[in-house]
């Protein structure tokens, strides 16, 4: 048995560099103990809670598009839209090891299996 601890995904927005560029396509890894100890003694964390997602998902991102590193300040500049994304997919992989989500249909109440992986679109 083989355990998938990387997972693809797609931004809704995309990160827009320096030189205009949109980076959407990334991949993070499963969040190790480490992972969620380590931002706790950064002085921006302890100064403000709020920024624990932030040096966490810079540490679990190991690919965004072509971008050479991952780090806070690329997080810091998503957009919220993009941030959000990225705090439900670090759950939902760390969470169930999977990227798709039963769902509820509000028009026929039918249970579906969402790919969060897929939701930015291509």
């Amino acid at each position: 048995m083989s355990i998938q601890t990387e997972f693809e995904f797609t931004l809704p927005v995309g990160f827009v560099d320096r030189e205009g560029n949109v980076h959407k396509q990334g991949t993070m890894r499963l969040a190790t103990a480490m992972d969620e100890i380590t931002p706790l003694n950064d002085m921006r964390v302890q100064a403000n809670e709020a920024y624990l997602v932030i040096v966490l998902l810079a540490r679990v991102i190991t690919r965004l598009g072509s971008l050479p590193h991952i780090n806070t300040s690329i997080i810091e500049n998503l957009f919220a839209a993009d941030l959000a994304y990225l705090q439900e997919f670090y759950r939902q992989i760390n969470e169930s090891g999977k990227t798709t989500r039963p769902v509820r249909c509000p028009h026929c109440n039918e249970v579906l299996e969402v790919d969060l992986a897929n939701l930015g679109g291509s």
